[in-house]
């Protein structure tokens, strides 16, 4: 898949995505849905969320760093977006729970910190085999 396609899908299911979240917002009566309003509201938001983060991570990263291969950077904007999206997604959950507090936060923070250092250090380490095999 070309990247022009790869961003034109990104950006027609982000769109598609919060439209859902709109829908789901003033549509829905969050008192009479139960469960599965919940659940499409907060699965809306977070892959409406994901979407958006994931292109500006992507167009961030391709504006600054024009000398990495931009599959590269569309991978790690993806994830990124993905781990924010469910940080902000968590943490208004809990909200809705009566359940955060700064520490959950910041556990929250601290276990996305260390999957993201372990996806680079693991990135990191296949580029040096690839570059020691060469």
């Amino acid at each position: 898949m070309s990247l022009k396609k790869y961003l034109f899908l990104m950006v027609f299911a982000t769109v598609l995505c919060w439209t859902a979240w709109a829908f789901v917002l003033f549509f829905i009566n969050p008192e009479t849905a139960g469960t599965t309003g919940m659940i499409f509201f907060y699965g809306s938001l977070f892959l409406g969320l994901f979407g958006l983060f994931s292109i500006l991570g992507f167009v961030i990263r391709h504006v600054i760093g024009k000398r990495i291969v931009a599959y590269q950077q569309a991978k790690t904007a993806f994830r990124q977006g993905a781990m924010f999206a469910l940080l902000l997604t968590g943490s208004l959950f809990l909200q809705g729970q009566r359940l955060l507090v700064w520490w959950n936060t910041l556990l929250f923070i601290f276990l996305l910190s260390v999957i993201e250092y372990f996806f680079l250090t693991s990135e990191e380490k296949k580029n040096n085999f690839s570059r020691d095999g060469e």
